[in-house]
């Protein structure tokens, strides 16, 4: 994602990396989908954590109270979380091994940071209930706080760069979030992204200049932005943000593709292929995005034309 710079610290790392990259870095992207193309069988609530359990030397996303409803201890279901930051972390230095020891490979590589992903509420429900926000009205700030809230502690001790809130649908779980970073005096760098139904709404309706108000007073927010949503949003809601707040601007959108959160499957929808994403890239970097990368239904082709068009751009 970004490479992290010895002596800065976690709070400096990203800010400098996306300085060496030239204003704009490159995120990874749908490991789900990765996974699904070397066999896994992820049809599951616990999506692409089933993989810690079944086949961790493939190995997203992971929450306690899923763990412990396949029966695992929550004991177990912490060990797991933690294997899923220092398995990104042992494949990143690896990674970054072979770089510095082979004369052949492109020097100029960044050593990624590591993001440990927290999900929404509604990608533990399984019901789709991420990309609406509509998850009923016994759902409170503090009932959210308390579901993120030990998934945080665990996830902060494993030791990520960053903590990456992802795919939040409504601005009441974005307020618990940011209200959780701050009862957790977490000191870890985060970055919050939604998911959006359209160029200026978020899933639960809701305005993305309302659902912002929460980040941009938050100092343990350092990025703000959007995912897993289509490609054709993304420009819209990047010049919305810029024009609201001087955070990183993070967007990491799917296919175009629609998940259907009741059969479990992805519907036919108009899909982006990687010489649009490339077009696109180049619009959101001018729009004020600083980190892009991809989602869910992307490839590691679609990442490789993202890095060339940034790459372009310099």
């Amino acid at each position: 994602m970004a490479e992290r710079i010895v002596g800065l610290g976690r709070w400096g790392a990203l800010e400098e990396l996306i300085k060496r990259a030239g204003g704009c870095a490159v995120v990874d992207g749908g490991l789900a989908t990765q996974l699904e193309n070397h066999g896994a069988n992820i049809n599951d609530p616990l999506w692409s954590a089933l993989c810690l359990i079944t086949n961790p030397d493939l190995i997203k996303q992971a929450t306690l109270p899923g763990f412990t409803s396949r029966g695992l201890s929550i004991e177990q279901g912490e060990s797991l979380l933690q294997k899923s930051v220092k398995l990104a972390c042992e494949a990143r230095d690896s990674f970054w091994e072979n770089v510095q020891n082979c004369e052949t490979l492109d020097k100029r590589y960044n050593r990624a940071l590591v993001a440990a992903s927290i999900g929404s509420y509604g990608a533990y429900l399984a019901d789709g209930s991420e990309y609406s926000g509509n998850y009923g009205s016994d759902v409170t700030l503090d009932k959210l706080k308390d579901f993120h809230r030990r998934r945080l502690q665990v996830l902060v001790e494993a030791g990520p760069d960053l903590l990456a809130f992802e795919t939040i649908p409504n601005k009441l779980e974005a307020q618990a979030c940011v209200e959780l970073l701050e009862e957790e005096d977490v000191q870890v760098p985060s970055w919050l992204c939604f998911s959006a139904i359209d160029g200026i709404h978020v899933s639960s309706g809701e305005t993305f200049r309302d659902c912002l108000d929460a980040l941009e007073k938050s100092e343990k927010v350092v990025g703000i932005g959007i995912n897993c949503s289509p490609p054709n949003f993304i420009e819209d809601l990047i010049r919305i943000a810029r024009k609201e707040t001087e955070k990183t601007i993070v967007v990491y959108p799917n296919s175009g593709e629609i998940w259907d959160g009741k059969a479990k499957q992805w519907l036919p929808a108009k899909c982006f292929c990687e010489e649009q994403f490339g077009i696109l890239v180049k619009r959101w970097r001018e729009a004020g995005a600083n980190l892009i990368g991809g989602c869910c239904r992307t490839t590691p082709t679609t990442i490789q034309a993202i890095s060339k068009a940034l790459k372009d751009t310099l």
